[in-house]
């Protein structure tokens, strides 16, 4: 299905127009968005919005949900450039197009190269240059929560593109042996690679689930199984052991079926809440640059439930 530059400018001009309805007039609006399928539930923009608000800002955050809008993967040049005409500072990019956003953009920051996935893209003076906050993001929620944590063994589900961010974090946090299980052995192998430079040999691909969970300390799921689109665990439930902490980077149900297991068993567990605040207070000073306040943040996310 083909949707024309036209059609695209229409949809994303009526939901800017339904967003600017709410702000005052007097001061020119950061006008932000996010972009991915079945996000409707996203709490982004609350996030945004209130500290936005709080700290004397126009800003509006919409969200370009490819599901509800019936667009196919293939609009999504049409969608970056509709948002820099409208004007938009940014955007943030979410399942499933972190990295399939690359080619669309004119420059990328160190962190997001290096990684190969984008979840936020500042658009100023014709650049439209692609960052990664889910790194940090992830790993200042580890930190929080989760020290003390054993860090030789762990095994991450999924290498697409919230999984190279989060492997990337979980090799800064100290991890000395990582494995990397996707369903597509493939992407799980490039990863890997990706990471060999800067890292050595310390994350490699595996497809034995059984033989590498039975080694962990730590699991860490960065697929979509888990979400309300796509309920389950992203391995066989009674593989999951009292000796092992488990990471989630899903935040919508806050408490996936892997974490209520895992909670049960008397697992260490870390909800994907944390990373989902920590990539927004980033994103919002790229955005903005002004350095919001991280508990706030935390408030805001906390009154969208």
């Amino acid at each position: 299905m083909h949707v024309s530059g036209d059609r695209i400018i229409d949809m994303l001009r009526a939901l800017t127009a339904h967003q600017a309805e709410r702000l005052d007039a007097g001061q020119a609006a950061i006008v932000i968005g996010l972009i991915g399928r079945g996000i409707q539930s996203s709490r982004s923009p609350v996030m945004h919005e209130r500290e936005g608000a709080r700290l004397g800002m126009r800003y509006t955050y919409s969200l370009i949900d490819f599901d509800k809008l019936g667009l196919p993967d293939s609009a999504l040049g049409d969608i970056v450039e509709g948002l820099e005409k409208l004007g938009f500072a940014g955007f943030n990019v979410t399942h499933p197009f972190k990295q399939s956003i690359i080619p669309h953009l004119t420059g990328l920051a160190d962190e997001a190269s290096a990684i190969g996935a984008v979840n936020t893209v500042v658009l100023k003076d014709g650049a439209r240059t692609g960052h990664n906050t889910d790194c940090w993001g992830f790993a200042e929620s580890f930190r929080d929560t989760m020290a003390g944590c054993p860090m030789s063994n762990v095994v991450q589900f999924g290498a697409g593109g919230a999984g190279a961010a989060v492997s990337y974090a979980l090799m800064e946090l100290g991890v000395a042996d990582l494995a990397i299980i996707d369903s597509d052995r493939e992407r799980a192998e490039r990863l890997s690679a990706r990471m060999a430079p800067r890292f050595g040999q310390r994350a490699h691909a595996s497809a034995d689930v059984e033989h590498s969970l039975s080694r962990a300390a730590g699991i860490v799921n960065t697929t979509p199984v888990g979400m309300a689109k796509y309920p389950g665990i992203p391995f066989a439930a009674d593989l999951l052991s009292t000796r092992h902490w488990v990471a989630e980077i899903i935040y919508f149900p806050q408490e996936t079926e892997l974490l209520r297991r895992a909670r049960a068993l008397g697992c260490r567990t870390l909800a994907g809440t944390g990373m989902a605040v920590y990539q927004a207070v980033r994103a919002f000073e790229l955005f903005t640059g002004i350095a919001p306040d991280r508990a706030a943040m935390v408030g805001h996310f906390e009154a969208a439930a």
